[in-house]
């Protein structure tokens, strides 16, 4: 009897884990939930409204969209066991099919333009990593150098002397805009989130601005970006295809010797990595309404970041792109709201140290309390940042995170060897 009533239980628990969709997921419910409230705390001991700003939030996302997608290129790359140092490279060659497609056919053009450029730049990583066994590293710099001189010459090309506009450095004008949109009632109209968050409220007003940052003005690439990122877990996590490209990146000769097309997978792998990387170029230009030399501004290396710092998985990668944008976002609008940033670096290092030294890792939590108190007297005498050290915050907040995120990451192992079939172990 009770051996039954034990079995009904934990199959009720086990259907009950499913519906909540596991510990994994309720343990994340929860660290989302506790970060907007402590935000939203420091929000009001700093008195700095822009740190959870509707304004702030929207900015982010601008920001953060480009890195995203250049991350998730990142991503199928080296899940396939290719290094793409070259993400940079394939940006810039998206940015300037988007300006090229863009001028002549608008926003839809610029989309096929610059997915359709970055990919070229991709298939000639694959030609040269995977057909010719070179260095991924080395492969990945020359694509980066290679693309800046292709651009500048097919912009000498085809923009001087064009009679819609444009030079040596940059584009005509794109011949659309995008579409975007609000939500009605919600962030338009009466605009309901946009009173709930000009009251100030504790949580309340914080949750609103979020939401209203996130749901006004959005552009269609920018919906695009949202939706590829569960995409992109799907099809690598839950399909055959996803399991064969993984398995390229993990043990290529076991896989080749299964029946898996390894050299067919890797090629495609890197033309979609170029693709998504060219189309964080297509949303530069999408936001200048043109192409303009240096535009990128390395954003392809912090893209390679995020993707480190989400330990090679969708949702890791999207909370590092967010991390960046929103710091970047708020060096933006407001140099005292990045002195706030302090106080909420201090308590999360000071837990840190708490989770350290409860896995007995003394030295770890040591530095974690040195640095989080080192932080919280910096909050207490510093007014205002100087404006070199604010604009290098994002900078810094991505080395901070990624120095306390090391020790859980884990790369595909044969990411970044060269294979080839019956030499490989």
């Amino acid at each position: 009897m009770s051996a039954a009533v034990t079995a009904t239980r934990s199959g009720r628990g086990a259907l009950t884990g499913r519906l909540l969709g596991g510990n994994r997921s309720r343990r994340l419910v929860y660290l989302l939930v506790g970060l907007l409230v402590l935000v939203s705390a420091v929000r009001v001991v700093s008195g700095e409204q822009a740190l959870t700003s509707s304004s702030t939030f929207s900015a982010a996302l601008l920001l953060a969209v480009p890195l995203g997608l250049v991350a998730l290129g990142g991503l199928f790359s080296e899940r396939a066991g290719v290094v793409n140092i070259g993400l940079e490279g394939m940006m810039v060659m998206g940015t300037w099919g988007a300006g090229w497609a863009g001028y002549q056919w608008g926003w839809a053009g610029a989309l096929i333009g610059g997915a359709v450029f970055g990919a070229a730049g991709g298939l000639v990583h694959a030609i040269a990593t995977v057909t010719f066994g070179v260095d991924h590293v080395v492969s990945g710099v020359a694509i980066n150098i290679l693309a800046e001189g292709v651009v500048r010459f097919l912009s000498e090309l085809l923009y001087t002397d064009n009679p819609a506009g444009g030079g040596v450095t940059q584009s005509p004008a794109l011949a659309s805009r995008p579409p975007s949109f609000s939500l009605p009632v919600l962030s338009s109209g009466p605009d309901l989130l946009g009173d709930l968050e000009s009251r100030h409220w504790f949580v309340l007003s914080d949750l609103a601005g979020l939401l209203r940052g996130f749901t006004s003005g959005v552009g269609v690439l920018t919906v695009l970006a949202v939706l590829l990122v569960p995409a992109s877990y799907l099809l690598l996590w839950r399909t055959a295809f996803g399991l064969r490209l993984r398995a390229c990146g993990e043990n290529p000769a076991a896989a080749d010797s299964l029946g898996v097309p390894v050299y067919r997978l890797k090629y495609i792998a890197v033309l979609i990595s170029g693709a998504l990387a060219g189309l964080g170029g297509v949303f530069l230009v999408f936001v200048a309404n043109i192409y303009r030399e240096g535009q990128t501004g390395g954003r392809g290396f912090i893209g390679l970041a995020a993707l480190i710092f989400g330990n090679w998985r969708p949702g890791g990668l999207a909370a590092g792109a967010g991390l960046f944008g929103f710091a970047d976002a708020l060096q933006l609008r407001s140099r005292t709201a990045v002195v706030a940033l302090l106080l909420l670096v201090a308590v999360l290092l000071a837990g840190v140290a708490v989770w350290q030294a409860t896995r007995r890792k003394p030295v770890q939590a040591v530095l974690a309390a040195a640095f989080a108190a080192g932080a919280l007297v910096c909050f207490l005498t510093i007014d205002e940042l100087p404006e070199g050290i604010v604009s290098f915050t994002p900078h810094l907040i991505t080395l901070l995170v990624l120095s306390l995120a090391s020790q859980r990451l884990r790369m595909p192992k044969a990411d970044g060897l060269v294979y080839r079939r019956g030499v490989n172990p």
